[in-house]
């Protein structure tokens, strides 16, 4: 992963940073059209007109020698920011530095980042800037701009058609790509599940990702599609996880009795789902879902996105319902997190 991905995951409230000072804000809308700024501009431009608490800012005061180029502004940059590093409340970051390269029109961007909780935690990330503003690149090619999300969002909520349950609107989407035979798709399912139990206002989406050259793997997927066929999407839903409650025991001798019992478990005929598992048209359609992880950036399963928003994976669940709700709140979207004992203060 990258330091953004690596950095930006938590718990919630967002942190910007003018004039050298930490302020704690809302989370910012989108910035209005404007004309370039100049390197002062960029610097001295206030980010919040009023905000909540001012704490005593960690970093030094901002050399404004270090911003040379026009594009990103410091207010796209802070933008972005919140959006992948805003759901943990104790990060907090200054813009140290916008600046040209050699390469035309990519800009550097030099951020400094510190903890709240730990004194003298002062770091520096730096990432660069492709010159249409629509991509930065740390290890790897990541979205950026105000809302780096917004694009996948739209993508998936206009071409994910695999098998859904939950709310009928699908304003607040999660969209998970899985694998039937894989070990994590299954704890990542069981995630996704309890998600929607507690977003009431979410719908789940699976879109199958089986990945090349595992043969049995891509079988589970066309013969789970199949069954929604005849049974629907509570059959694909109830296919699946009988299918992940075998996997410990599968081998090559019972891959194939255990597909069929999954089929059977949904209501459906499992010589039928065979046989229209062995057809190009139910095959293609597996690998639409395919091309669809692959035009959003999604390389292998399991993976959850929810409005667009990558989730990180191997982190508590409670990272993960807080990343959630911090996504539906950038976008707009009401929702009652429930309080357990984790999030209770």
């Amino acid at each position: 992963m990258g330091w953004i991905d690596r950095a930006r995951y938590g718990l919630v409230v967002v942190i910007l940073i003018a004039n050298g000072t930490v302020l704690r804000a809302q989370a910012p809308a989108p910035p209005a059209p404007m004309a370039p700024a100049t390197s002062a501009e960029q610097v001295d431009a206030p980010l919040v007109s009023a905000p909540k608490a001012v704490v005593a800012s960690p970093f030094p005061k901002v050399d404004q020698k270090n911003f040379t180029a026009e594009s990103p502004t410091v207010a796209v940059v802070n933008d972005f920011l919140a959006e992948v590093w805003g759901a943990n409340e104790n990060r907090i970051w200054s813009v140290a530095g916008i600046q040209k390269t050699a390469a035309p029109g990519v800009s550097k961007v030099i951020v400094l980042l510190a903890d709240k909780t730990k004194a003298g935690s002062v770091s520096s990330y730096s990432f660069y800037v492709t010159p249409d503003g629509k991509h930065a690149i740390a290890d790897t090619l990541i979205d950026f701009g105000p809302k780096p999300f917004a694009e996948r969002r739209k993508t998936l909520q206009a071409r994910a058609d695999g098998p859904g349950e939950g709310a009928k609107s699908n304003e607040l989407l999660i969209v998970e790509f899985g694998d039937l035979l894989n070990v994590k798709s299954k704890e990542t399912h069981a995630t996704a599940e309890t998600l929607l139990k507690e977003f009431p206002e979410a719908r789940l989406v699976y879109e199958t990702l089986p990945p090349e050259g595992r043969p049995y793997s891509m079988r589970a997927a066309v013969e789970g599609l199949c069954v929604r066929k005849v049974k629907g999407d509570a059959g694909f839903f109830t296919y699946a996880q009988s299918v992940y409650d075998k996997q410990d025991a599968l081998t090559q001798a019972t891959v194939e009795s255990a597909f069929g019992a999954a089929a059977t478990a949904a209501g459906a005929d499992p010589a039928a789902v065979a046989a229209c598992a062995d057809t190009q048209a139910a095959k293609d359609e597996v690998k639409a879902s395919m091309a669809l992880a692959a035009g959003v950036d999604i390389q292998q399963a399991p993976v959850l996105v929810v409005n667009g928003h990558v989730l990180p994976q191997s982190v508590p669940y409670e990272t993960v319902k807080t990343i959630a709700a911090f996504q539906a709140k950038q976008d707009g979207i009401a929702v009652q997190v429930q309080p357990t004992l984790s999030n209770l203060k």
